[in-house]
């Protein structure tokens, strides 16, 4: 690395890095009906996740492929919860 860009690193320190920042998933934080993606159908990922824990609780009625991420989001919170995971 060249003089001038490793002084540039080291005055931005581990903060400029937010994945070496004190708390990496403060973006978690953000209420879901915050989200600008919100509307957008939940992902794959999402589907998945909602599946398997709709599932293990029980309450099949909890999936909905129709979902949108924020509802996605919200429903694998509250069953997360419930099923202790």
């Amino acid at each position: 690395m060249t003089q001038p860009k490793q002084a540039v690193k080291e005055r931005r320190g581990a903060r400029a890095n937010p994945k070496t920042g004190p708390d990496p998933g403060s973006n978690r934080l953000k209420d879901p009906d915050d989200w600008v993606t919100g509307h957008e159908p939940m992902t794959g990922a999402q589907a998945s996740y909602l599946k398997t824990l709709s599932e293990e609780a029980r309450d099949p009625d909890a999936f909905d492929p129709e979902l949108e991420k924020a509802e996605a989001s919200k429903r694998i919170d509250a069953l997360k919860q419930e099923t202790g995971r």
